[in-house]
């Protein structure tokens, strides 16, 4: 079986404009997707309403992958964000990712951690904001 990988799900949620929202999130992210980033838990609506609202203020950006593991249903990950934001301005954060897949392989839950490298105070909610 295949598995998604963050590279992939980050790439058509917010890198890929013309694809639909619903549609990139069920290629990667199971019915009962559940994220905690920086604390915080969301279930998949408030996941995909964090996702909608970085559409509108994501220009264009990249994701590199520093550390990939896949063991079984577990995923681990290290990996930088880049974010062009549609006001011109720059935001890079490290990620630290654990996650878990469903039996299709796609994400059941992830669990991170964000590292601010380059933004304001204000982008530090990034990963999370909605």
């Amino acid at each position: 079986m295949t598995h998604t990988d963050v590279r992939a799900a980050l790439t058509d949620l917010l890198l890929a404009p013309g694809l639909d929202l619903d549609e990139a999130a069920d290629r990667h992210f199971a019915p009962d997707y559940r994220q905690r980033t920086d604390g915080e838990w969301a279930d998949r609506a408030e996941f995909l309403d964090h996702i909608a609202h970085l559409r509108t203020v994501v220009a264009d950006g990249s994701v590199e992958v520093h550390d990939e593991l896949t063991a079984g249903n577990r995923y681990a990950d290290r990996h930088t964000m880049t974010v062009v934001k549609t006001d011109g301005t720059t935001v890079r954060m490290e990620v630290y990712l654990f996650g878990e897949f469903a039996p299709d392989g796609r994400f059941r839950r992830i669990e991170e951690t964000t590292l601010m490298l380059e933004g304001t105070d204000g982008d530090r909610n990034l990963g999370s904001a909605r």
